[in-house]
């Protein structure tokens, strides 16, 4: 109908004000950013500007020193244990090294959560984790496979299978690409889209491989002097004329030393 209104889609987490420092470096002051339902959200900006912070505070791994961070409406620096454990079922996060247990196969990796938080016995876990791996492009083959026998591109398909596992809303991806050679760096973005479209989950991806961040996102927000004066689509991104957007896209802000 002409003239129709299509309302937003809800917004999942939300950073409200957020002030956040480590000793003297100052991370955030008075940030504020909205992440929406169904959605990828690609955090850019240079090293040590604190985009792996941000994953962080929206599952309570770090807390801001003023401000609010909720997810679904829910304030999550003000959860006890048992809340933060809740809301790390729904928000599933990938670390950027992969964090497999070395100790652990493949099977045991991906079913870890399920095994710890769930009734599902030895057989549905094991037909839960071969279906994962088969949403990642892995065979079920390797459920046998310890870590240390497998490459990089595939160690990251698994820590990606072991965050579906549990059925998230939400997949942080924190350096997915980190490491990787240009092949595997496509796959991997591949797998984004995928997971996105085919479970409906909400990915939020921090990188600095700016081809990847234009393949998956619906949005970019740039990272620049503790705050985000950038979040719009990858084509506004590219096309804006705002210097520090333009400054980075073409590689010439400098990297900041600090926190990651």
């Amino acid at each position: 109908m002409s003239g129709t209104v299509v309302a937003a889609p809800p917004t999942v987490i939300h950073f409200d004000g957020v002030d956040k420092k480590f000793g003297d470096h100052v991370v955030y002051e008075n940030m504020s950013l909205s992440v929406r339902a169904g959605e990828t959200l690609t955090i850019i900006g240079g090293s040590g500007q604190g985009k792996s912070v941000c994953l962080k505070m929206m599952i309570g791994l770090l807390r801001p020193d003023a401000g609010r961070v909720t997810v679904r409406d829910v304030s999550v620096p003000e959860l006890d244990e048992a809340g933060l454990t809740d809301v790390r079922r729904r928000v599933a996060y990938v670390f950027q090294g992969g964090a497999l247990f070395d100790s652990m196969n493949v099977l045991d990796n991906v079913g870890y959560a399920l095994r710890e938080h769930t009734q599902m016995g030895d057989q549905e876990i094991e037909q839960r984790a071969a279906e994962c791996l088969e949403m990642v492009g892995l065979p079920r083959a390797l459920l046998g496979s310890m870590p240390a026998a497998l490459s990089g591109g595939m160690k990251k398909r698994v820590a990606l299978a072991r965050s579906i596992a549990m059925k998230p809303e939400v997949i942080l991806y924190d350096e997915p690409t980190t490491g990787l050679d240009p092949k595997n760096i496509a796959r991997i973005g591949d797998m984004i889209i995928k997971l996105q479209r085919e479970l409906g989950v909400t990915s939020v991806v921090v990188t600095h491989d700016m081809p990847m961040a234009y393949k998956v996102s619906d949005r970019v927000a740039m990272l620049y002097e503790r705050a985000f004066p950038f979040v719009d689509t990858p084509d506004a991104m590219w096309n804006s004329a705002h210097r520090e957007v333009h400054d980075f896209i073409h590689g010439r802000i400098e990297d900041a030393v600090g926190v990651a």
